[in-house]
């Protein structure tokens, strides 16, 4: 099992991962009735394919002998609607400064753009990734 999730009332969950025992709150968005004092699942869910992007980038850089240390995504989540869906995910990725060649950023990109979680995302899902190098 990797997880244990509670529902709390008021639209709140709380998630457990139970190898580490690291605890994650989400809430209902304000335009789906919720609070939006967390994120939501469907924000969890884009952020997940930024967070995956960037540790695949992070294992690809580490295999090469490359460092990535300090890059971030920007994430934008779209919903669709009827039904209520995630219909796109927009990420920005920022690399640090670096001297890489147009080889090594093709490496590092196709890393990013083929994590476990974006092959995951149904084809409903647009995913529009931008690197900034």
């Amino acid at each position: 099992m990797t997880a244990t999730v509670t529902y709390l009332g008021e639209l709140r969950t709380e998630a457990t991962h139970l190898q580490s025992g690291q605890v994650i709150i989400t809430d209902a968005p304000t335009d789906n009735q919720g609070k939006g004092e967390a994120f939501s699942p469907t924000d969890l869910c884009a952020t997940s394919l930024a967070s995956c992007m960037l540790t695949i980038m992070g294992i690809s850089a580490r295999n090469h002998g490359w460092n990535i240390d300090g890059a971030r995504a920007e994430v934008h989540k779209i919903m669709a609607s009827n039904p209520r869906r995630i219909g796109g995910v927009e990420i920005r990725i920022l690399m640090p400064p670096n001297d890489f060649d147009e080889r090594q950023r093709q490496v590092l990109e196709t890393a990013g753009r083929t994590c476990p979680v974006s092959l995951s995302l149904g084809e409903g899902v647009e995913q529009a990734i931008v690197f900034e190098w």
